[in-house]
C-alpha cells in the first residue's frame, strides 16, 4: 500500500501503483474533472503516472498557477505538432512557456507569416478535438539520438547528444503519431487543453541564442483557462499598446532613439524637465533618510574590474577601450600589445569601495549611506534593446550602505520604509515581495547566510509586508529582496533592488575597526529605489499613459490667446506663473480656443 499524505494534512491509503488521478477520483468526481496534473513531493507530476511510494500529494488544477503553465506547455507542443502537420518540411527546436504564453522556434526554409495563423489555430483546434492520449515514455540516449535523426529532427538530436549525461534516461511525450523530447509533465490528453489560445507574432531568434547560428522562426502564442481570461488579456495588450512609451515618447515630445546611437536616448527638454523632478525628489527623500552622496569615474583601468571580479565575470557585457591615443595622421590605427584596457563601469558599487576605503572606519561611523546618480554602461544585445526598458546607457539611483552585521536588520527596515514612501508617491501601491535565500554555489558561511535571512524575513515582518521565500534565488555574495509592483492595467515589474554582499568588501580589502580595536569586513548593502532612470521612466509613461500627475507633468500651465490683441497680455501672465515656479507654455496660434484646448 502507499501512504498519501494531502495539502490539508489528512492521510490516505492506496493500492501500489495508484496514480494522482486515483487520489483525485478518491476525492470527489470534480475534482479527478478538473485535474491536470499533480505536485508530487513537490515536482510536477503526469496525472496518470504511477506513485512511486509514500508522498504528499496535491493535485493541480487551472486555477492553480502550475495549471496554467501547464496549459501553455501544452499548447506548444500542440502548436509544433499542428506546424509539422500542415508543413512537414519544418523541424521543431524549443518550445518554451513565457510570461502570458509560449513560443516555439522552428527550422524551415520559406518563411512563415501572420497569415499562416488563422490555418495554424484552426489545425491546433483539430488536435484538440482528436484528444489524443498524451503518453509519457522513457528511451535512452542512444535510442533517442538515433530516432530522431531518423525523422529529421537533427536540433532534437543535437540538444540530447550536447545536453543529456550518458547513460540518463530520457522522457518523450507521444500525442498521436507525433512525439517530443521533454521533461514533462503534460495533461492527461490534449483534449484536456481550453481552446482559449491565440498565435501573436512571428520573429527571428538564432539557434541557442548564438549569433553564429542559423536563424530560426519563433512563433508566439498565449493561451488560457477560458476564453474570458483570454479575451480579458487580448484587451490588456490593446490598452498596453496605447500606452506603449515610445509612441508615447514621440506623442509628447519627450524622447528619441536612433540607430547611431543604439541603446542610447536623445531626451527632449520635455522628457528630460521630467527625469530632473525625478532626480530632485529622490534626492531629497535620501538626504532626509541620511544617504550622502558621491560622484565616481565612469572609465576604469580593468586591473580594478579584475579586483572587483566584474573583469572575470561580466566583461563580455562590459565596452572595453584602449588607453592609448592613437596617431591620426596613419591610414590603420595600430594598438600597442602592451597598452593596458580600460572599461566604462557597468556598476557603481565597486567605485563606492573605494570612496570607503579612502579614509579610516571605525564602527561609530557605521552605516554609511552612500548614493550616487551614477551614469553606467552594458553591453546588451542588439536584439535585447527595447526603447527606455533594456538601454545600453543608464543612470541608476544607486546607493550602497555600508554597515556592521548587527545593523543589516534595521537597514533593511529603514530602505522598505523609503520603498513603500517613494512609490506611494507615484500612486504604485500594489507590490509583492521575495526574499531569494541562499543558492547552493555562495561566498560566505553558512552562519552569516543564517543571521542575513533571518535579518531580511524579521525586517519585511516587522515593516507588515507578506513576502514569498524564493528558495535558492539569491545571489552568489549573499540574500536578496525582490520588489514587483503592479501598474495601472495589471502588468508586473520588477523595479528596485535590495542586495546584500558579504563578498565585494572582502575582495576589495573594506574594513573598519570594531569595538574591539580589530579589523573587521563591513557588510554592504546594494539598493536601488527606482532601478534605474530609463527604466523607470518608461513604466511611468506607461502607468499614467502620458498623463501625468501635476507635480511631475513637463508643462504644468498652458496660457492660450483667444485674440491676437491678447498675445502681449498672455506673454505676461506665462512670465508671471514662471517666476511663481510653474512651467508654464503659451499657444498664441491663430486658431480657436476651442481648437486649442481640444
Amino acid at each position: 500500500m502507499i501512504k498519501v499524505t494531502l495539502p490539508d494534512g489528512s492521510e490516505r491509503e492506496y493500492a501500489d501503483g495508484a496514480s494522482p488521478l486515483d487520489v483525485a477520483e478518491s476525492i470527489s468526481k470534480s475534482l479527478a474533472k478538473k485535474a491536470l496534473a499533480a505536485k508530487v513531493d513537490g515536482e510536477m507530476w503526469d496525472l496518470v503516472r504511477p506513485l512511486e511510494g509514500d508522498a504528499e500529494v496535491a493535485i493541480i488544477t487551472d486555477r492553480d498557477p502550475e495549471g496554467l503553465e501547464l496549459i501553455r506547455h501544452d499548447a506548444a507542443h500542440v502548436l509544433a505538432q499542428a506546424v509539422q502537420d500542415l508543413y512537414p518540411d519544418t523541424q521543431v527546436t524549443i518550445g518554451p512557456v513565457i510570461d502570458d504564453g509560449f513560443y516555439y522556434d522552428f527550422a524551415r526554409e520559406e518563411p512563415f507569416s501572420s497569415d499562416d495563423f488563422e490555418k495554424i489555430e484552426n489545425k491546433m483546434r483539430d488536435i484538440v478535438d482528436a484528444d489524443y492520449p498524451i503518453v509519457r515514455e522513457v528511451w535512452d540516449k542512444d535510442e533517442a539520438i538515433e530516432t530522431f535523426k531518423k525523422i529529421g529532427e537533427d536540433y532534437k538530436a543535437q540538444i540530447i547528444d550536447d545536453i543529456i549525461p550518458p547513460g540518463e534516461a530520457i522522457t518523450v511525450y507521444r500525442q498521436g503519431d507525433w512525439f517530443d523530447l521533454c521533461r514533462g509533465p503534460h495533461l492527461p490528453s490534449t483534449g484536456k487543453l481550453p481552446k482559449a489560445f491565440k498565435l501573436m507574432k512571428l520573429a527571428g531568434a538564432y539557434w541557442r541564442g548564438d549569433s553564429k547560428n542559423e536563424m530560426l522562426q519563433r512563433m508566439y502564442g498565449t493561451a488560457w483557462a477560458n476564453e474570458k481570461d483570454l479575451k480579458a488579456h487580448l484587451v490588456r495588450l490593446e490598452e498596453a499598446e496605447k500606452r506603449d512609451h515610445r509612441k508615447l515618447g514621440q506623442q509628447l515630445d519627450l524622447f528619441h532613439l536612433q540607430p547611431e546611437a543604439q541603446g542610447s536616448v536623445f531626451w527632449h527638454p520635455k522628457g528630460f524637465m521630467i527625469w530632473r523632478q525625478l532626480e530632485a525628489y529622490i534626492r531629497r527623500a535620501q538626504d532626509e533618510d541620511g544617504y550622502v552622496e558621491v560622484k565616481t569615474p565612469q572609465l576604469l583601468d580593468s586591473v580594478f574590474w579584475e579586483k572587483s571580479g566584474h573583469w572575470d565575470k561580466f566583461r563580455e557585457n562590459m565596452f572595453v577601450v584602449p588607453d592609448f591615443i592613437p596617431n591620426t595622421d596613419e591610414d590603420e590605427v595600430k594598438i600597442p600589445a602592451e597598452t593596458s584596457l580600460m572599461a566604462l563601469k557597468p556598476m557603481n558599487c565597486p567605485a563606492h569601495v573605494q570612496i570607503f576605503k579612502n579614509a579610516q572606519r571605525s564602527y561609530r561611523d557605521l552605516p554609511i549611506r552612500m548614493a550616487e546618480f551614477g551614469c553606467c554602461h552594458r553591453n546588451e544585445a542588439h536584439g535585447a534593446l527595447h526603447g527606455l526598458m533594456r538601454v545600453r546607457q543608464m543612470t541608476q539611483d544607486d546607493a550602497h550602505i555600508f554597515c556592521r552585521e548587527d545593523q543589516i536588520g534595521e537597514e533593511t527596515l529603514r530602505f522598505l520604509k523609503l520603498f513603500s514612501r517613494v512609490y506611494n508617491h507615484f500612486g504604485l501601491t500594489e507590490i509583492s515581495y521575495k526574499l531569494a535565500t541562499r543558492p547552493d554555489v555562495r561566498g560566505g558561511t553558512d552562519e552569516n547566510w543564517d543571521r542575513a535571512e533571518k535579518a531580511l524575513a524579521d525586517a519585511l515582518t516587522e515593516a507588515g509586508l507578506e513576502f514569498e521565500i524564493a528558495e535558492g534565488e539569491g545571489a552568489f555574495y549573499g540574500p536578496k529582496l525582490e520588489f514587483h509592483l503592479t501598474d495601472a492595467i495589471g502588468r508586473t515589474w520588477q523595479c528596485g533592488t535590495f542586495q546584500l554582499d558579504y563578498v565585494l568588501p572582502e575582495r576589495l580589502d573594506a574594513e573598519y575597526t570594531g569595538s574591539d580595536g580589530a579589523k573587521h569586513r563591513p557588510v554592504m548593502l546594494h539598493r536601488a529605489v527606482f532601478g534605474t532612470f530609463e527604466r523607470f521612466m518608461g513604466i511611468l509613461i506607461e502607468n499614467y499613459a502620458g498623463a501625468f500627475p501635476m507635480w511631475l507633468s513637463p508643462v504644468q500651465v498652458v496660457v492660450a490667446a483667444i485674440t491676437d490683441a491678447a498675445n502681449d497680455y498672455a506673454e505676461e501672465a506665462a512670465a508671471a506663473l514662471r517666476k511663481a515656479g510653474l512651467r508654464v507654455e503659451t499657444d498664441l496660434r491663430n486658431e480657436k480656443i476651442n481648437y486649442k484646448v481640444r
